[in-house]
């Protein structure tokens, strides 16, 4: 995401969206089981905090759509407003690792740990594996969140590509990365 580009935000809405989606999934899989043990105090609760998710969900829906409306337009002036507009906070290209050098690292994190890993995990493998490789500006923390280094920044757009591009599982639970067959096929490619 290191383009000035709208469509960045479209993605970003796309990604909250997609995880806002897995929290109601779960809560939704917390109050069926909730059901079958007969336990209807918790089917309440999480029906709850579903129907809480889901407005705040819609919210976020009508934001992206908002968006769509106004973020999708040149930006209007000379071309000093147009340049400052393009270097809020963000890196020109190239002096970043780029994303798609995060893939076989991933991929090689995900069978390490059996297929199937808390991000955490992952992202710890990646870091390690990606040392020698990493540049100085990825270690930098993102303007936009002081805690956050650039690389797991970018390793966790890579994820999202790689779930779009099917290497990675799109219905893990919340926080989990899993690999598929065609991320396993990639990842002997690339060796």
């Amino acid at each position: 995401m290191s383009e000035n580009n709208p469509n960045n935000v479209s993605s970003a809405f796309e990604m909250l969206l997609e995880e806002v989606e897995a929290d109601i999934d779960f809560f939704s899989r917390t109050g069926s089981r909730a059901f079958e043990s007969r336990d209807f105090r918790k089917v309440n609760e999480a029906r709850n905090q579903a129907e809480k998710i889901t407005a705040f969900r819609d919210k976020i829906a009508a934001l992206r759509k908002e968006w769509e409306t106004i973020g999708g337009t040149a930006v209007e002036g000379d071309e000093e407003t147009r340049a400052e507009r393009r270097n809020l906070g963000r890196l020109r290209k190239g002096q970043r690792t780029p994303e798609a050098a995060y893939y076989q690292p991933i991929l090689r994190a995900l069978v390490d740990l059996g297929g199937s890993a808390k991000m955490q995990a992952v992202l710890e493998k990646v870091h390690v594996a990606m040392k020698p490789i990493l540049k100085a500006v990825d270690h930098q923390p993102l303007a936009s969140e002081p805690d956050m280094p650039r690389w797991r920044n970018s390793a966790q757009w890579a994820r999202n590509s790689m779930r779009q591009e099917g290497l990675l599982k799109d219905d893990s639970p919340h926080g989990t990365w899993e690999i598929t067959d065609a991320g396993r096929k990639r990842l002997q490619k690339g060796k």
